[in-house]
Parts: C-alpha cells; sequence; structure tokens
C-alpha cells in the first residue's frame, strides 16, 4: 500500500469544457491521467485536493466520477472552490451507491487511517484565501469555517501522525493564514498537500519545510498528470 496525492483534475466529460485554453499541456489530460494513475495499484491510496469536476450538479458530474472510479485504488477527494457539485457527505455517499462508485471517500470533517496499525491519519478541508485588507465579512465567515472543519478532522485523528491536505494553500508569496498555520504547528503535522495554483503561479507557490510541516504544491500540472508518491 502506498499513499499518493494529486489536486485539480478539472473534468468535464458529461459536458464541453475544453482545457486546453489554460496551456497546451492540459491537451487531451483526461488521457494523461488515466496513464499518470496507471503504476498506482488497488491497495493505494490517493486524495484528490478538490476542483475534481466543472458539473455543477451531481447529476451533470456522473461520467467524472465513473472516470475517477475507474482509476486503480482508492480515492480519498476533498472540496475545492470549483466543485459546485459538492453537496452533503449522505446526498453524496447515496449518489455513489446508486452508480456503482466504489472507490470513493468523502474527506470533510474527519480523516482516514492510512499505514500499519492507522499509524497516520489523512486530514483536511478546503481551506479559504483571506486577506483582512481585501477580505469582507463573508470571506471571513467562510474562513473561520474552513478553520473549524480542518480542526473537526485533526482532533478526531487523535494521537496518530497527521497528514493534511487542503485545496487553498494557506501560504502563498506573501499570504499566509495564520490560524491554518497554527493547527499543523499545534498538530505537529508532517506534511500539508495542496491545489489551486496553475500555471505561472507554480512558481511563485510555496515548496518547502516551515514549522515542522513540508509542504507541497499537488495541481494537476504542476506534477505532469501524474499523481506523487508522498514518503509515508
Amino acid at each position: 500500500m502506498a499513499l499518493y496525492a494529486i489536486g485539480d483534475l478539472h473534468l468535464s466529460l458529461g459536458a464541453e469544457k475544453p482545457m486546453d485554453i489554460f496551456g497546451d499541456n492540459w491537451r487531451e489530460h483526461t488521457e494523461k491521467l488515466k496513464k499518470g494513475f496507471s503504476t498506482l495499484t488497488e491497495e493505494d491510496i490517493c486524495v484528490l485536493c478538490g476542483d475534481l469536476s466543472w458539473a455543477m450538479g451531481l447529476e451533470d458530474a456522473r461520467e467524472d466520477f465513473l472516470f475517477i472510479n475507474s482509476l486503480p485504488g482508492r480515492k480519498i477527494i476533498l472540496k475545492g472552490n470549483h466543485d459546485y457539485w459538492w453537496n452533503t457527505a449522505a446526498k453524496m455517499g447515496r449518489f455513489f451507491l446508486e452508480n456503482g462508485i466504489d472507490s470513493i471517500d468523502i474527506l470533510n470533517n474527519n480523516f482516514y487511517e492510512y499505514g500499519a496499525g492507522g499509524e497516520y491519519a489523512v486530514c483536511g478541508t478546503r481551506g479559504w484565501f483571506f486577506e483582512e485588507e481585501k477580505g469582507g465579512e463573508h470571506d471571513e465567515k467562510i474562513m473561520r469555517r474552513e478553520v473549524m472543519r480542518l480542526e473537526a478532522s485533526l482532533n478526531a485523528a487523535g494521537d496518530r501522525k497527521k497528514l493534511v491536505f487542503l485545496h487553498y494553500p494557506p501560504i502563498f508569496q506573501r499570504y499566509c493564514c495564520g490560524e491554518i498555520l497554527e493547527l499543523l504547528k499545534k498538530h505537529q503535522v508532517r506534511l500539508c498537500c495542496y491545489g489551486h495554483i496553475h500555471g505561472k503561479g507554480r512558481r511563485l507557490a510555496f515548496n518547502g519545510w516551515r514549522d515542522g510541516t513540508e509542504y507541497r504544491l499537488v495541481s494537476a500540472d504542476q506534477l505532469g498528470f501524474t499523481p506523487v508518491r508522498l514518503p509515508f
């Protein structure tokens, strides 16, 4: 069993949403993803860090989820800013069951064990960008809610060694989400993977260590559409 991560699949198999408008590297990216996942086994786990489908509702996302389900390994998904299809865990679980989707689990206010004897905990939430001088009351409320969700996930994991997966980066250029960084430090999080950043912005992303936590950008175009194997 091995642990992988990738974000921002941006699938649109049920509608016409060409991704090559964002660059030639996105041309036929669905086939690239299929090839990238081909090295995984059914015993492996891959965390998908948000922005999975352009669909506006669950029914419209069916083909995208059937594609994800067909990829090898168990997939743990979290919400991204473009995942408008996202619904309650109960409704998503029922949708997956009705459509024979059996290799996808939802990360939302919870955690999943990984490793021998459940040594590690896969935790996470969407996250949010909030800068006091730019953001309004609405953005602040969303950020506070995301911090609470991450804290619930980390607390549920107990004494396990914690790995965190987000959609939004908690560090980007001069921006830092102090509340999330403090949680990661408090819980001695070993690794924080995030997505959301694409194109030229990838050069500005923080990849490295801070206060004992390693940060990695895992958006699909950053990884060449191949999930990255994590060293755990």
